[in-house]
């Protein structure tokens, strides 16, 4: 059942239907498709391109087939080339002839590139939301667990740091995000309904009713790149992998924190899994399954960029690849933010265990160089003090604060007794907090 019948004279070959249509992968635009037909009607009727009675009949059928899909009394299905062929031809099938000039100036060319607009500019807003779900969520956990704990760089203990500052790193992360995906909407959102194929129509037609009644902010300049732009589509897969590389982050950091080596936190059973040989084994499958999905959601901006670099204008078929590749990037990416955002809101946090990692690590190392440049001390020289001071340390099995001050001395004439608050970990982190809210407040 095709649009374009009348050029061809023999059947298409039976696996050449089957290879062409696209209607299992676009059958979820129905709502973006009907919604693009009705305003196409609107406008059709403004203009004097079908009559009120015959725009009456339109809406009236695109009405009752949304509401009959929606109702499940039409399933999309049968042997239909795309969404837009099985919406005009049943709504030819319900009004009668009067459902074929539904077509008149448009294509289905601007047709898929409206709907798909449509499509990712809705999808795209439900991914900000869940992004900001995810920032609560890690708000939350970290304002009810501001404990301290190691922080680290090359994966070694380095300062001494809050769970709360962690987990406020990976909320700038996500909210950075939610700012890039706001922006590829604000890029998207042009109406290229009008441009027909290529090169518009030669129907006296008003493309600003459109766009007002699709909610667009403005018409596409360029009819040729209105029909052969999938730039928004790139540019959302490329936002949805840099959300899904900080989701693999804290997935690994997850991973880590929940071995036994570390036990920093306890994973929700409703995100674990177990060993089929090994009963002891408690696995923190969500978040590598989190990690490991990052990969699929690379490989689809990467195909997507390959099917569209050596494109020439305007549409070609290839770009019906978009669609797949697109949904399944869009569907992995809202799962795992949900994911992500149930795990963190269900994650047991153990303080001690976190505090008792801080001991041994000599997290306060770089305050005692501080500390001695405060006395005069050039920080290259207090470095190699400290240096010196550490293998000490190690040596006698002991941690900088459980040294006495004849100790501590030993390594510089400069310290005295109030070495001892400077490097006590409590105050180190009250330091810090001030500090940070004094720049936050400039």
């Amino acid at each position: 059942m095709k649009l374009w019948g009348g050029r061809f004279t023999s059947r298409a070959d039976e696996i050449m239907e089957q290879f062409n249509t696209s209607l299992p992968v676009d059958h979820r635009l129905y709502n973006e498709d009907i919604a693009g037909s009705l305003a196409h009607v609107t406008m059709l009727v403004h203009c004097d391109l079908v009559t009120p009675e015959e725009g009456e009949l339109l809406v009236n059928g695109l009405d009752s087939i949304l509401t009959d899909i929606e109702s499940g009394a039409l399933k999309i299905e049968g042997n239909y080339e795309d969404i837009h062929s099985f919406v005009e031809m049943h709504l030819t099938k319900r009004i009668g002839e009067t459902g074929k000039k539904l077509h008149t100036a448009r294509s289905r060319n601007d047709q898929v590139a409206v709907d798909m607009r449509l499509y990712a500019k809705s999808k795209a807003s439900e991914v900000m939301d869940h992004l900001q779900m995810l920032i609560d969520s890690l708000h939350k956990k970290g304002a009810e667990n501001n404990v301290i704990m190691p922080g680290y760089t090359h994966l070694q203990r380095a300062q001494v740091v809050t769970f709360s500052h962690h987990l406020g790193a990976y909320a700038q992360m996500f909210k950075r995000d939610k700012k890039r995906i706001g922006n590829a909407i604000e890029i998207l959102d042009e109406n290229p309904l009008g441009c027909g194929a290529l090169a518009g129509t030669t129907h006296m037609i008003d493309r600003d009713i459109t766009t007002a009644l699709l909610h667009f902010s403005k018409p596409v300049d360029n009819f040729l790149d209105g029909v052969s732009d999938r730039d928004y589509l790139l540019e959302l897969m490329s936002d949805f992998s840099i959300v899904m590389m900080h989701l693999s982050r804290l997935s690994e950091e997850l991973i880590l924190w929940s071995s036994q080596e570390f036990k920093f936190v306890t994973m929700s059973d409703a995100y674990s899994t177990g060993s089929s040989i090994m009963p002891q084994k408690k696995n923190p499958d969500a978040a590598e399954l989190i990690r490991g999905k990052t990969g699929r959601v690379y490989g689809s901006l990467f195909a997507l960029l390959t099917t569209l670099k050596g494109l020439p204008l305007t549409y070609n078929k290839d770009m019906q690849e978009d669609k797949e590749q697109f949904f399944d990037s869009l569907d992995t990416v809202m799962d795992c933010i949900e994911i992500m955002s149930k795990m963190i809101d269900t994650l047991h946090v153990n303080a001690d265990r976190m505090k008792a990692a801080i001991k041994g690590g000599f997290l306060n190392a770089t305050e005692v160089a501080d500390y001695l440049v405060s006395k005069g001390t050039p920080f290259r020289d207090a470095h190699g003090i400290v240096g010196q001071l550490i293998i000490y340390c190690e040596e006698q099995e002991k941690t900088i604060e459980d040294l006495t001050l004849e100790e501590l001395a030993k390594f510089s004439t400069k310290i005295t007794a109030d070495i001892y608050d400077y490097i006590d970990y409590e105050t180190i982190i009250t330091k810090g907090n001030k500090k940070l809210m004094k720049e936050v407040g400039k």
